[in-house]
């Protein structure tokens, strides 16, 4: 059998997708701070971008001919000049000779001289909080270097994360010695602080208090679980006190902090700007894209001129600079046609969810990518896109625009209600219940079946445990009066 090469030709079609296509699709789906960030990254590596500023937006604005009168009446009025003379009659030896102190001599210091109103003090960590108290303590070497490994062990929440053993092990200390060093430790403040799990951790705060030996420390100790589900009275049985007792020692415990660390977290709040504003003008509604801090892109005049000489610029440097040129160019292209689609989305939104913006979530109907798509004439994978990690600032709050699509409920009449509709409603009924019999799952199923709503039990299990809401036998309040 003999091997040979041969060419063929064989004729397919394909879709392929374009550098120009592939960066449209990357700007759609990005949020509005990695849009900034794209940007700026796209402006440092391309010389051909630059900001157009506001100011050069409003000379933009003004005609040619009120520009060219601006020039004629700068150029009729005379130049003013200002020439200073020192005067003859001041004796200057004098002068100088008076006024020669030391601070005169003294070479020119540079001096920050910003405002105190306008500094801030950094935020304090966990780990630099106990350290500090470490450091004020008046310990051995050895139990300060078991103390900085304990410390340096602690989680968020300022619980111990490694066992006494390995600490032991690491410093080569004696585990006595890790034992009264993590006491001393458990002394400082938060308090509570280096607790190996939450039931040590209240003991501690307990012991702070002075509570020791009292109902809260047998509680804490032997009926945690009864507490978490309410069991007030097989505790109060089983301890021979009455119930009374139990709720003023559950009160106290309740003031107690599960989390010591939490107080130092470093997480911070993340504010969401909204990528879009929708107004109620009249009986209309109207959509606004948010272009606060977004930079307003244009090409550089300066290279747009270059290429138009002929002899001044080598074929290597020509080619780079029409390279960068188209490749601004299209990024412009794809910033504005993003803008445009998120508007003609949220456009279709507000058509369709006309019920939501002016009664409530409530009114929210069921919705999904295909109809918004069907409705602007777009792709299903375009509007999921769009939708993504985009928000809307409506007269109801702020919401995500993946917020307005939901799956649909049936209603025992045949119509369907939105998914996020039901959730209000069970949150409602939930809300007005009695707290000394709280309503099971069935129940709140009966009573959606009540008002029109067909749902399931565990449908209803479902949307109160994404809800947070917590089960009835946890939610039982038997004695409100106490």
């Amino acid at each position: 059998m003999a091997l040979e090469l041969r060419q063929t030709l064989n004729l397919s079609q394909q879709l392929v997708m374009t550098p120009q296509l592939q960066q449209a699709i990357k700007l759609l789906q990005l949020s509005r701070l990695e849009l900034v960030e794209n940007i700026v990254q796209e402006m440092e590596s391309n010389p051909v971008l630059e900001e157009q500023s506001s100011s050069i937006v409003e000379e933009d604005v003004k005609t040619g001919d009120g520009k060219q009168e601006q020039e004629k009446d700068s150029s009729e009025l005379p130049e003013v000049t200002v020439e200073e003379h020192a005067r003859d009659d001041v004796d200057w030896e004098s002068y100088l000779s008076e006024y020669n102190t030391g601070w005169a001599s003294a070479p020119y210091e540079e001096r920050d001289t910003s405002s105190t109103e306008n500094m801030t003090a950094g935020k304090t960590s966990l780990y630099s909080h106990l350290m500090w108290q470490l450091r004020m303590t008046s310990l051995e070497e050895e139990k300060r270097e078991i103390g900085v490994h304990i410390i340096g062990n602690l989680d968020e929440n300022g619980y111990l994360d490694v066992s006494l053993e390995e600490i032991s092990q690491t410093t080569g200390y004696p585990m006595e010695d890790v034992l009264e060093t993590l006491g001393i430790v458990q002394n400082f403040d938060p308090v509570g602080v280096a607790a190996r799990d939450m039931r040590e951790c209240l003991l501690i705060q307990v012991q702070f208090h002075n509570l020791g030996g009292t109902l809260v420390e047998k509680l804490i100790t032997s009926h945690i679980g009864d507490l978490e589900n309410r069991q007030y009275e097989r505790v109060a049985k089983a301890l021979d006190v009455p119930v009374r007792e139990i709720l003023r020692a559950v009160a106290l415990l309740r003031e107690l902090e599960p989390r010591p660390g939490r107080i130092y977290s470093e997480e911070e709040s993340i504010y969401v700007t909204p990528d879009i504003y929708v107004y109620k003008t009249g009986n209309e509604y109207r959509v606004v894209l948010n272009e606060d801090g977004m930079p307003r892109l244009r090409v550089s005049s300066y290279y747009k001129d270059l290429l138009c000489t002929k002899d001044c610029l080598p074929e290597n440097a020509r080619e780079y600079i029409k390279e960068k040129l188209r490749s601004a160019a299209w990024l412009i292209k794809s910033i504005h046609q993003r803008q445009s689609t998120i508007c003609r989305v949220t456009e279709s939104i507000v058509r369709f969810q006309r019920d939501f913006l002016d009664n409530g979530i409530s009114r929210l109907k069921p919705l999904v990518l295909r109809d918004v798509a069907e409705d602007i004439e777009m792709h299903e994978s375009t509007v999921s896109r769009v939708t993504t990690n985009k928000y809307v600032h409506t007269p109801n709050g702020l919401f995500e625009l993946k917020f307005f699509f939901n799956s649909a409920i049936n209603r025992v009449d045949g119509d369907a209600i939105a998914s996020e509709s039901v959730k209000e409603q069970i949150r409602k009924i939930i809300d007005e219940e009695d707290k000394s019999w709280p309503l099971s799952d069935k129940e709140i199923e009966e009573i959606m079946r009540q008002h029109n709503i067909k749902i399931a039990r565990r449908t209803v299990a479902k949307y109160r445990e994404s809800m947070g809401i917590l089960p009835s036998r946890k939610r039982r309040n038997a004695f409100p009066a106490l």
